[in-house]
């Protein structure tokens, strides 16, 4: 009986040593097709173009279909982890698949194709081609110029030739070893996941990645880095949500004023929302507060946005300087709700709600049956279903910015250029109030219903365009509101009435990283990594998370390893444990935010930065 069990646990461990190994030489793969591309793995893929080239180095063939699918309107860059996950999506081509489809036009079975018979397939069919780039085909695999392409041969060259440039980028991966490194890879899919691991998306600031060997290997294993690093460990106790925000006294007989808005998941999972304007038009006390909005038809199971962290930054409208017009942010809290209370001068302030990336995520789940957006009723007509209905509600919720139940053109086309990148201007909002149900010159819930059925009807059902709606809007294809978080912001002021209007300020992304930086390095604790005095870390320690700032004085880039593996009961912004941040001269940038998993449950804050050679 042991014998058997000794055999089975030996058979299990050589399996998954075999997984291991098969996880290691894909992600080794993944790396040298990326670093043929791209000095780095820290690097992002911008262009369309430049995915198409590293596809090809990691022996895909994408199609324009391909390409488009994982680069989209809304896609603005692709980090390496993202460059993994398609390729596990996307199949190497086989030479024996192209030889199959040359076959086909092989008309005479012969083992060759006339440049003629090549030009219509290629030029009518499937994914056009020009005529010049099926001249180039041949001019390439025409070896002996008698206008027949050689299909047996062709297909042995292509398979040849994405071989060669494989061998090649792994051979340079292996020689450089300061270049293995700097660039650890991905996280692998089989690696182990206990609840004290790291989940959450990435930053925008900077890329990350971490190593696919043993845990011991993620750290950087000279003597020099060793004696480099920094550590710090920070105990948090448990949390049940309440806090030091207190009401101010007789609170009801201030001016109040509220908007909603929503943090929006991007496709590199950066966060965007909109941002306000406040206008103050006296010195006056002020109380703000900040939460997300529950949109649940239940109590008993509230939607997900409700544990994702919401932070407001305030900044003045006077400064030229995004630097200096830093005034405060919403740090107090009170369970869900997070606020400021002080005295603000006269004058204009903007508004940048904030949320730090570890708890609005990219969703992991899988919709095996999406849900049915349009359906046709007995009498023959298009009709929205009951679940499409809902969730539109809960989007004329989120986009219904000052809650008065109708939509503006203004709060319109905030949801126009979410969803399209387009504006409806007054001539076409004329003929919207013509054909929909409108109020007050506004349009009612039931009319931004018809709008979308009347959609559906100029598509003939088809909801492919419905679908492109809902998902920038943050939900699923089950209808769940997974990658989006709405949130209120409430301003009370005691003496005079403010003003509060959204707004899309361009200046918007880099004023709030400013506010943020200038945040983190006044109020924590700096300390310089040994032996290497230019380098400083800033750690924040706040009521709910722990936010950390690297800060380069030298004048060259450094990249500094960071390693919050012995950490517990944490989410982390980056969503890995072990990454690197390349930090350019004479920069601060923003490392990581760290927050509690399970908030009733102490956690531990242990990070190590180490500065790579």
């Amino acid at each position: 009986t042991f014998r058997s069990v000794g055999a089975e646990r030996r058979q299990l461990s050589g399996m998954q040593r075999a997984v291991r190994a098969d996880e290691e030489a894909f992600y080794t793969g993944c790396r040298a097709a990326y670093l043929a591309v791209f000095k780095s793995s820290l690097a992002n893929v911008t262009s369309k173009e430049q995915l198409c080239l590293v596809l090809q180095q990691a022996g895909r063939n994408p199609s324009r279909k391909t390409l488009d699918r994982h680069w989209t309107p809304r896609t603005k860059r692709l980090n390496f982890d993202d460059f993994c996950e398609i390729l596990k999506q996307e199949k190497p081509a086989e030479q024996g698949e192209l030889l199959r489809v040359f076959r086909k036009m092989d008309a005479g079975g012969d083992g060759y194709i006339s440049h003629g018979e090549l030009h219509k397939v290629l030029t009518s069919t499937g994914e056009k081609m020009t005529a010049e780039e099926v001249n180039e085909i041949f001019s390439l695999a025409d070896t002996n110029k008698d206008g027949r392409l050689d299909y047996v041969a062709f297909c042995g060259l292509m398979a040849s030739t994405v071989e060669q440039c494989q061998t090649g980028a792994l051979e340079k991966l292996q020689a450089d070893t300061n270049l293995k490194r700097q660039n650890f890879g991905s996280r692998t899919d089989g690696s182990p996941k206990s609840p004290d691991s790291l989940v959450a998306s990435t930053l925008p600031e900077g890329r990350a990645c971490v190593p696919t060997d043993s845990r011991s290997a993620s750290r950087p294993s000279s003597a020099r880095s060793r004696r480099s690093s920094l550590s710090t460990c920070i105990n948090m106790g448990t949390n049940s949500k309440g806090g030091n925000l207190a009401e101010p006294r007789n609170l009801q007989a201030w001016h109040h004023v509220k908007m909603k808005g929503s943090f929006f998941l991007e496709d590199d999972s950066a966060i965007v929302s909109l941002q306000y304007r406040l206008h103050i038009p006296q010195t006056t006390n002020v109380y703000l507060t900040i939460q997300p909005i529950n949109l649940s038809q239940t109590k008993e199971k509230p939607s997900s946005s409700m544990s994702v962290d919401t932070s407001l930054f305030i900044v003045s409208g006077n400064h030229v300087k995004e630097d200096d017009n830093f005034v405060c942010f919403t740090e107090l809290r009170d369970k869900e709700k997070f606020g400021w209370t002080g005295e603000l001068s006269a004058g204009t302030y903007y508004l940048l709600p904030f949320s730090t990336g570890c708890r609005l995520v990219k969703s992991q789940k899988v919709v095996s049956k999406p849900m049915q957006l349009v359906h046709r009723m007995d009498s023959g007509e298009l009709g929205l279903t009951r679940e499409f209905r809902v969730a539109l509600s809960d989007i004329f919720e989120v986009v219904d910015l000052d809650g008065n139940g109708l939509l503006s053109l203004e709060e319109y086309n905030f949801f126009e250029q979410r969803t399209s990148g387009e504006k409806c201007d007054e001539d076409a909002w004329a003929i919207c109030k013509e054909n929909f149900d409108t109020k007050k010159n506004e349009l009612t819930r039931e009319g931004f219903m018809e709008l979308n059925l009347m959609e559906a009807n100029d598509r003939e059902g088809d909801p492919r365009d419905l679908w492109i709606t809902m998902e920038a809007m943050g939900f699923n294809r089950a209808l769940e509101m997974v990658e989006a978080c709405p949130f209120v912001i409430d301003v009370y002021c005691e003496d005079v009435k403010p003003i509060l209007q959204a707004v899309n300020l361009e200046s918007g992304p880099r004023m709030l990283n400013a506010a943020l930086l200038r945040t983190i390095t006044s109020k924590a604790e700096a300390r310089n990594l040994k032996n290497h005095d230019s380098v400083t870390v800033y750690t924040y320690r706040g009521e709910s998370r722990i936010s950390s700032v690297i800060a380069n004085k030298s004048n060259q880039k450094v990249t500094v390893h960071v390693n919050n593996e012995q950490s517990k009961n944490c989410k982390s912004s980056r969503g890995m444990c072990v990454f690197a941040v390349e930090v350019p001269a004479r920069t601060k940038m923003v490392c990581q935010h760290v927050m509690p998993v399970n908030e009733k449950q102490e956690w531990v804050y242990s990070c190590v930065e180490s500065v790579l050679p």
